[in-house]
């Protein structure tokens, strides 16, 4: 077997089509879009590369068959907020061979060690975490857009070479066909009546004042988590620059209160319901493909991320959030699932809002962590 590193189109080629084979008899895989890979590892397109680095390989076997691939990097801005400096490791794909998988686990380490790195998470994004983040190992569903999706064997190829579970990575539904549970509705409709309480729907138009207030609202938040790190504009106007061709402003909200920007949840239609089919491409075919299926709509949403300022938690603005969503959603007769992802095992608020709601279990990844 030989590591090869990405470096030319043939070697990019192999690395994205390797997936082909790999899910060749999974009905439940979907293959994500290629540029939407490439962007990953795009310094152009990637603002991660301006305090970061990244590589990555494909191995292949005696027969020059690519049969795995992996990726490494280090996000200087959260490497050293750990116990050990911690880099990444991701995109890991491997036919079923222990062997095979050691290689790239090792070459992944090597490359991150020769960089001061003394410990690595993945599978893990060169990204924000909405996104190519985390290990499936429950719940081998079709994926929503931007969740990984995996094979059962590859769970024990980490656990066999010494990786630990840092934190779970839990994923509910919930069924839009039923009513939300009676007093969820009751706590719900009692918030959004209160006078100091204003909402609002995310409009392209004035999308400069929702990001500045996305990113006040979660930087305030989320800062109490471990290892947390800001979230800068240019991240988020990247965002949703890429969700803009399926956006539907009606399905992101804002909670004001006496005009605060104080809570916020971001949902999008599943673009996998879109793509699906279409074996990664984007060429005039796939992108009328892509139209027509936007155009007769998908029935499934996923709700990407949620956020409320620490001084407004545990006062029932998500719940209103959902009311404002459902007044929306309900009278189109579309939708018949919204996707909950993800909320880490450590988000005791957040996991609670899920309860409320009436959402079932979904899927289960884990974010694994190895100590050089």
């Amino acid at each position: 077997m030989k590591i090869v590193p990405v470096k030319d189109k043939q070697s990019k080629r192999e690395f994205l089509d390797l997936v082909n084979s790999i899910y060749a008899h999974d009905k439940s895989w979907i293959r994500p879009l290629d540029t939407d890979i490439e962007k990953v590892f795009d310094a152009k397109s990637n603002p991660f590369f301006k305090h970061g680095q990244c590589t990555r390989w494909i191995l292949t076997d005696n027969n020059n068959q690519t049969i795995g691939r992996v990726a490494a990097f280090i996000n200087d801005k959260k490497a050293h907020n750990y116990e050990q400096p911690t880099g990444g490791m991701g995109f890991f794909e491997c036919i079923d061979n222990k062997e095979a998988a050691f290689l790239l686990f090792d070459t992944a380490k090597n490359w991150l060690q020769e960089k001061g790195m003394k410990a690595m998470e993945g599978p893990i994004n060169f990204g924000e975490n909405d996104t190519f983040w985390g290990l499936l190992v429950e719940g081998f569903t079709p994926p929503s857009y931007g969740m990984n999706y995996h094979l059962p064997y590859y769970h024990q190829f980490f656990v066999d070479y010494g990786f630990i579970t840092a934190y779970e990575q839990l994923t509910n539904h919930i069924n839009l066909t039923i009513p939300f549970p009676a007093r969820f509705t009751k706590i719900a409709n009692w918030v959004a009546a209160k006078p100091d309480y204003t909402f609002k729907h995310f409009e392209k138009a004035n999308a400069e004042k929702y990001i500045n207030d996305l990113m006040e609202i979660y930087n305030d938040g989320w800062q109490d988590f471990e290892n947390f790190v800001p979230i800068k504009k240019e991240t988020l106007k990247e965002s949703f620059k890429q969700m803009e061709v399926i956006m539907d402003e009606n399905l992101i909200w804002f909670a004001y209160a006496n005009g605060e920007p104080a809570s916020f949840v971001v949902i999008i239609p599943d673009a996998n319901q879109m793509i699906k089919g279409l074996n990664g491409k984007l060429g005039i075919i796939e992108k009328l493909k892509f139209a027509y299926k936007r155009w007769i709509g998908v029935k499934r949403m996923r709700a990407i991320v949620m956020g409320t300022k620490i001084s407004f938690q545990k006062l029932g603005l998500e719940s209103a959030l959902f009311i404002k969503l459902g007044e929306y959603v309900l009278p189109k007769n579309q939708y018949t699932e919204l996707e909950l992802s993800w909320v880490g095992d450590f988000n005791d608020k957040m996991i609670a809002i899920h309860q409320a709601t009436g959402a079932t279990f979904g899927k289960r990844h884990l974010t694994m962590r190895k100590v050089f």
